[in-house]
């Protein structure tokens, strides 16, 4: 059963199914250079539906966001040990950009790492992408590090996170 998590005019956001996986496929294919395998969306589905979640508008899929967590060392202490949310990908189909799906996904994405109990959660993003580290600033993510040659085709990217105080 669908459960809409926000609508924003008439897009819906909700949890992602396992017959949302192809249009998800289609729309990381059409936006971003980084690709997964049928199996990765697959594990990341189960792993972590609470923020695995699909943007549509009419029943055609516009966006989407998948994460995983993960034990590691803290963005934010010393030596501190936590659990993390980790962004893996997000994306929103061009024409569909900058009427606020992209930031609706990403705060319904920290709902569902939150009721997890994440501690943080962590995002990479393309040092060029300008626009998408101000709107992850506006939502509380600060650049931890720059990450050098982080994408295949060389660009740097911006470590950014968030942490939550429960």
């Amino acid at each position: 059963m669908q459960v809409i998590l926000r609508q924003l005019g008439d897009c819906i956001i909700r949890r992602a199914e396992l017959s949302d996986l192809i249009p998800v496929m289609e729309i990381n294919l059409k936006t971003l250079p980084e690709h997964y395998s049928d199996y990765f969306y697959e594990s990341l589905i189960v792993e972590l539906p609470e923020a695995f979640l699909v943007a549509e508008i009419g029943g055609k899929h516009v966006g989407y966001i998948m994460c995983k967590s993960e034990y590691g060392f803290s963005n934010f202490k010393k030596l501190g040990f936590v659990k993390k949310g980790h962004v893996v990908s997000v994306a929103v189909l061009n024409e569909f950009r900058r009427k606020g799906i992209g930031k609706g996904i990403v705060e319904e994405a920290i709902n569902g790492v939150k009721i997890k109990k994440c501690d943080e959660l962590y995002l990479e993003v393309r040092y060029s992408n300008t626009d998408a580290v101000r709107l992850y600033e506006s939502m509380g993510f600060t650049i931890r590090q720059k990450l050098k040659t982080y994408y295949r085709d060389g660009e740097d990217a911006y470590m950014m996170a968030i942490e939550f105080n429960y």
